[in-house]
């Protein structure tokens, strides 16, 4: 069977060096299998992505010669395919909103004894709008409040039967736990829907079937794995790769001023030289 992946990047910033080696590596795989290599460009938060760096993820890659298959798919262009599926949870009982502030949350957890937080760092939600009466929640809607929608993640693994498991690529099935993300928000007025909800719904859709991601973007798995089993999406195998690392081990991230592929072309550093770059350093990592 042949087989699709992708290349997913937000545009937050410019391309560097470890957005290469993810490229080149999900390229790779499916070229070596006569399959299709797609873009997708996950723009859903419009507080941190800019149009000039989408423009610019196409033409670097272009320039590198790393080709996809297809249109590229644009998030900000489906957001009433992620409203539909927002509905369909809802209409389910799955969601609610919470009208809590990230302070309110963040105060919350201290006064916890434990001060539990997700996968990611941030503060585990302690549910405290899931105890809200629905005419309490009606009421505060009308009168304009804000909120967010949050999965109630006790009756979302009620709706699951059985364990939930992925197929991680050299390590077999591995077990989940979404539990671990709590009542996670799948939508909020300034994010009309999730990047664990926007990701799963266009590997879906767009038909990926082998998902070559990043480590640091395992945990995420357990997540969007319950979201999928929901949904009654397929589920494709996932083979996350290491990331790549400056001289100080610290992994290369736009918030860290890595060296972008606009400043290594700016210098005059060839299109081929750039991709050997990645492939180098994507080899001593492994030896590492």
């Amino acid at each position: 069977m042949s087989i699709t992946t992708r290349f997913a990047p937000s545009p937050t910033g410019y391309l560097h060096l470890g957005h290469v080696f993810s490229a080149l590596i999900a390229r790779r795989r499916a070229r070596d299998e006569g399959g299709r290599f797609l873009l997708r460009i996950e723009d859903i938060d419009p507080g941190r992505c800019r149009p000039e760096f989408a423009t610019a993820i196409e033409e670097d890659l272009a320039w590198l010669g790393i080709d996809w298959d297809g249109p590229v798919r644009v998030q900000s262009q489906h957001l009433p395919q992620y409203r539909a599926v927002l509905d369909t949870l809802a209409a389910r009982g799955l969601l609610y909103p919470c009208f809590c502030t990230r302070s309110e949350i963040a105060a919350e957890v201290i006064r916890s004894t434990s001060a539990p937080h997700t996968p990611d760092g941030s503060p585990l939600y302690p549910g405290t709008c899931r105890r809200l009466s629905a005419a309490e929640r009606a009421a505060r809607i009308a009168r304009g409040d804000r909120y967010a929608l949050r999965l109630d993640m006790v009756r979302a693994l009620a709706a699951v039967p059985g364990s939930l498991t992925f197929a991680e690529e050299g390590k077999g099935v591995v077990v989940c736990n979404p539990a671990q993300f709590g009542d996670a928000v799948l939508a909020r007025k300034d994010a009309p829907a999730s990047y664990h909800l926007c990701v799963t719904h266009d590997d879906a859709v767009q038909g990926v079937t082998l998902v070559t991601r990043g480590s640091d973007l395992q945990p995420a798995t357990d997540l969007q794995r319950l979201l999928q089993e929901l949904m009654g999406w397929p589920a494709p195998v996932y083979a996350h790769h290491h990331l790549l690392t400056d001289s100080a081990g610290r992994r290369l991230a736009k918030r860290d001023n890595a060296a972008t592929i606009r400043a290594l072309r700016a210098a005059g550093t060839t299109a081929e030289a750039v991709v050997s770059l990645a492939r180098e350093a994507g080899e001593d990592i492994s030896a590492r």
